[in-house]
């Protein structure tokens, strides 16, 4: 009700009257105005209640005179509730036990302004506390729905399962808004698009497939004047089918209820679209958090889509990742077989033994020994690789000096390097501790960083062999490498190979150490290779928990290190 600032109520006020006394119902009618009030007065209880049953009203006058007073408080107040009780007493005895059901009290002495303010006053007041009451109401209603909000969000952030997540859709609207029945429409949860029936009641038959054809209609009508992506049939479309209550049923009165529509999208795609039906209307606020939700759903399922396209392609990488090492391992075993026997029939040849060799002769047969040298190489590093990537590799670990395997590499590659016109020299610390190593695996790695030396150093230059004990705290690693390369602190053996090359651009240097890559110029192409033995270097060096790193400037030069553990191997398994 509202009320103006002079007591004045604009809208009719109802009271009603209950009084034996005559002279008091003139009076009531003869104070309050019949422009403003609409006034009653009886004293017969069943009228009285039929009244109040049918139209209750705003005030109710009860003079306190009237016989059989106790029954009609009692039942009036039952039927009343929302009625202002205010009370005709006589002044000079009021009966104490009025008091728990009255609003007010008037007695018979009291002016006739002072009658119609305490009836205004209190009509004031109860408009003052049903605001305050749908004020608190509304207060609490938007309370609720951020919770359920904040609830879903925090469901969406706990998951990457597609399903799971449009299950937790619906059950956020379903908390927040209490819908009758939603359909929602998935086309990436499974193989094919499904329609999700979350219903109150059952639904029939016939009412499921004009739901079908109802939210393929509403689909359809996502795309205007183009084709949907996805074409769906009612007669295929698969129905999941979720019900609360299954004892009652819906009918096809459930087109008749309130409902919204809203699409569920991942950027520029669609994900799948949701209905949501009520038979109460809803509100602007639950269209907000309907909306709210079905947006707030969008993010999680982009990333799980994500997540799942990254494991489908880690499965598939994964999978040619060993069907490669298969393929590397036979054909490397394969080709040892005739190789050796091409090998077997050039040393015979070049004996001698099967006749005299011409000059000419010798030229081509030398020619083609290197080439099977060269072959012999490259399949032993293949064969190397698919047994370090299936864990197959055998280590021969025993007490060694890296200095008898740098001068054991040294004096290897002196001559390859000599014919080059460059020259090995050696930087040694002779007062290295042994330590517990696979000597052969350790002269592999430093054969091919002073062969790559060799390979990749113009002519008279100088390649440098150097070796030092250092700790943890002093080794200096290339900040390209900062992030691979961690290093449990104590001592290490510091074995590092300086050449005065070509160098390795900065783009280059993590991709040194990649299987099969090879840093693209004119030297490295002329050079040739499989590019494996990098890659190779750095896995035996990690069997021995060590690391390698690189130093380049372009044409400038390059300086390989790697570090070993100066204790005993065993120590660290």
């Amino acid at each position: 009700m509202n009320t103006c600032k002079s007591d004045k109520i604009i809208n009719m006020i109802k009271i009603l009257v209950i009084s034996d006394r005559k002279d008091k119902c003139e009076y009531f009618s003869t104070i309050f105005n019949k422009n403003t009030y609409e006034l009653s007065c009886m004293s017969d209880e069943n009228l009285i209640y039929d009244l109040i049953s049918g139209d209750t009203p705003d005030v109710i006058i009860i003079d306190a005179q009237i016989n059989s007073l106790k029954n009609i408080n009692k039942k009036i107040k039952s039927i009343a509730n929302n009625s202002i009780i205010i009370f005709l007493v006589p002044s000079s005895n009021i009966d104490k036990e009025l008091i728990k059901y009255a609003n007010a009290f008037l007695t018979d002495d009291m002016s006739d302004d002072f009658v119609i303010s305490t009836v205004n006053v209190n009509l004031r007041m109860k408009n003052s506390l049903e605001m305050l009451s749908n004020s608190n109401k509304d207060l609490a209603d938007s309370l609720y729905r951020l919770n359920a909000l904040y609830s879903t969000s925090s469901q969406f952030s706990g998951t990457l399962d597609k399903a799971k997540l449009i299950q937790y859709m619906i059950e956020g609207m379903d908390r927040a808004l209490s819908f009758s029945l939603t359909c929602t429409l998935s086309l990436c949860t499974a193989e094919e698009p499904v329609l999700i029936l979350n219903s109150l009641y059952e639904l029939s038959d016939e009412l499921i497939e004009a739901l079908k054809l109802r939210t393929v209609l509403n689909y359809n009508s996502l795309f205007e004047r183009e084709e949907a992506p996805i074409q769906i049939n009612t007669d295929t479309l698969k129905v999941i089918k979720q019900i609360k209550y299954p004892a009652s049923r819906f009918t096809f009165n459930l087109f008749r209820f309130d409902n919204m529509f809203a699409r569920i999208s991942l950027g520029d795609n669609l994900f799948g679209c949701v209905e949501i039906f009520k038979e109460a209307p809803f509100s602007p606020d639950d269209a907000t958090c309907f909306q709210t939700i079905a947006q707030q759903v969008s993010l999680p399922l982009k990333s799980a889509i994500l997540y799942q396209e990254i494991i489908e392609a880690n499965t598939k990488l994964a999978k040619l990742e060993r069907l490669k090492s298969e393929f590397i391992s036979i054909v490397s075993h394969e080709l040892r077989t005739p190789l050796t026997s091409i090998k077997n029939s050039l040393d015979i040849l070049m004996s001698g033994r099967c006749g005299e060799i011409t000059e000419s002769s010798e030229k081509f047969l030398s020619m083609a020994m290197r080439n099977v040298q060269r072959l012999s190489g490259i399949i032993n590093d293949l064969l190397d690789l698919s047994k370090i990537e299936a864990g197959k590799m055998d280590f021969n670990f025993a007490p060694t000096n890296i200095n008898t395997v740098i001068d054991y590499v040294k004096t290897a590659l002196s001559e390859v390097a000599k014919s080059k016109g460059l020259s090995i020299i050696t930087e040694q610390d002779n007062s290295l501790p042994d330590i517990t190593a696979d000597a052969q695996r350790l002269e592999q790695v430093l054969t091919n960083l002073v062969s790559n030396a060799i390979k990749f150093t113009p002519e008279n230059k100088t390649i440098t062999i150097s070796s030092n004990l250092v700790n943890s705290k002093d080794i200096h690693i290339n900040e390209y490498f900062k992030d691979s390369i961690k290093l449990a602190p104590g001592d290490y053996i510091l074995v590092c190979v300086k050449d005065e090359g070509i160098g390795i651009a900065p783009k280059d240097l993590l991709h040194a150490f990649d299987k099969f890559a090879q840093i693209e110029n004119s030297l490295s192409r002329k050079a040739g290779g499989t590019g494996l033995g990098l890659p190779i270097a750095k896995q035996l060096l990690e069997a021995h928990h060590g690391a390698i790193w690189c130093d380049s400037e372009l044409n400038k030069g390059s300086k390989f290190c790697f570090v070993i553990p100066a204790v005993r191997v065993e120590q660290l398994v």
